[in-house]
């Protein structure tokens, strides 16, 4: 049973939230402004609040990536309320939290009732990539990179996936003043992910994670900033990424991480306010640059699983030429539009950059 909810959460009067026993998995975004509390608040001052899942560790510190959910701690809930700041990418590790919790309640005899407080995706609307191609991580569904969807829909979309039967409720991001008084990279969605431009960046620029170059990660300004020791300026700048985009040669030392305290030569990229900006093809032409002029630049065991499409990892490898891969972008992200608007909860549809 699935059904899309236009008031606000501590309005549903469902058995379950109302005298039921609740946990609620969320994360810092959950804070109310117009009430000023959590959501979680809610059912503490009803007195059926049973379990907070949440991030370990303080806001921002490193390693603070996942939400954990027991299958012993879920036995006996009525509901879960879920409510985090989903950042656009099929990648995102709260997200896949939640995918991994749908799965689990799907495999319960007797499943509590999942409830999903929808955000409005920092990304917007715009779409980047490719669907999966072949097996990849469990947790990552058959998205693009870039999906332009809000977890709400993206739920929806999963549910729909793994053939779900407990009950599924979206609260829609209008039902609430919240989505509209703060922008929803205001309170900071995880460690790694601080600021404005971070989201438009993370889609493509998660994947340096998987190379032997830092995205900036131990610094103030992730994804925005990638580098490593072995970079060295004065060699040939790689691809800028469009004419609204800048890089700039630059050196940062990582406070954590995979170079914690180490000088890293790299560059920043800069983006034009307002205008749109493909992450996903200028990193692949990152890394086949980086790839193509440092005999020391390395790809780790995972990164293609991530990436999970042959042709794009065809060009990575200097076998397929650009214009093939950015052909075969382009067709994929046609594709993946015509599924996803089959869960569109709101009026504005998904888009690809033209």
């Amino acid at each position: 049973m699935f059904s899309f909810r236009t008031t606000p959460l501590e309005d549903q009067l469902d058995k379950a939230l109302v005298d039921g026993k609740v946990g609620c998995f969320c994360s810092q975004n959950c804070w109310d402004t117009e009430r000023g509390r959590y959501m979680y608040d809610i059912f503490r001052e009803r007195g059926n609040l049973e379990v907070v899942f949440s991030p370990g560790n303080s806001e921002l510190s490193s390693g603070t990536g996942h939400i954990e959910a027991d299958r012993e701690q879920i036995e006996g809930l009525n509901a879960i309320v879920v409510e985090i700041q989903d950042v656009g990418s099929r990648y995102f590790g709260y997200t896949r939290d939640v995918f991994r919790l749908m799965k689990t309640l799907s495999g319960m005899e007797d499943p509590p009732a999942l409830y999903i407080v929808d955000h409005v995706n920092p990304t917007g609307r715009v779409v980047e990539g490719t669907m999966p191609s072949g097996s990849g991580p469990d947790d990552i569904p058959k998205v693009a990179h870039r999906h332009g969807l809000t977890l709400g829909e993206l739920a929806s979309l999963y549910y729909t996936e793994i053939g779900a039967k407990f009950p599924l409720h979206v609260i829609s991001a209008d039902a609430t003043a919240a989505n509209k008084r703060i922008m929803p990279w205001t309170i900071a969605p995880a460690p790694d992910i601080p600021g404005l431009f971070t989201c438009e960046l993370y889609c493509g620029g998660y994947l340096w994670n998987h190379t032997n170059i830092d995205p900036g990660i131990g610094t103030t300004r992730p994804y925005e900033y990638i580098g490593a020791p072995f970079i060295r300026h004065g060699q040939s700048l790689p691809p800028a990424g469009g004419q609204a985009v800048m890089t700039r040669p630059c050196t940062f030392t990582p406070a954590y991480g995979k170079y914690t305290d180490r000088l890293c030569l790299g560059y920043q990229i800069m983006l034009e306010p307002g205008v749109e900006y493909h992450s996903l093809m200028h990193t692949l032409q990152m890394i086949r640059f980086f790839r193509e002029h440092y005999s020391a630049f390395k790809t780790d065991s995972d990164f293609h699983a991530m990436l999970c499409d042959s042709v794009l990892s065809s060009y990575i490898e200097g076998k397929t030429d650009w214009d093939t891969a950015r052909e075969h972008i382009k067709v994929e992200e046609q594709k993946w539009i015509r599924k996803a608007r089959k869960f569109i909860l709101y009026e504005d549809q998904p888009y690809r950059i033209r």
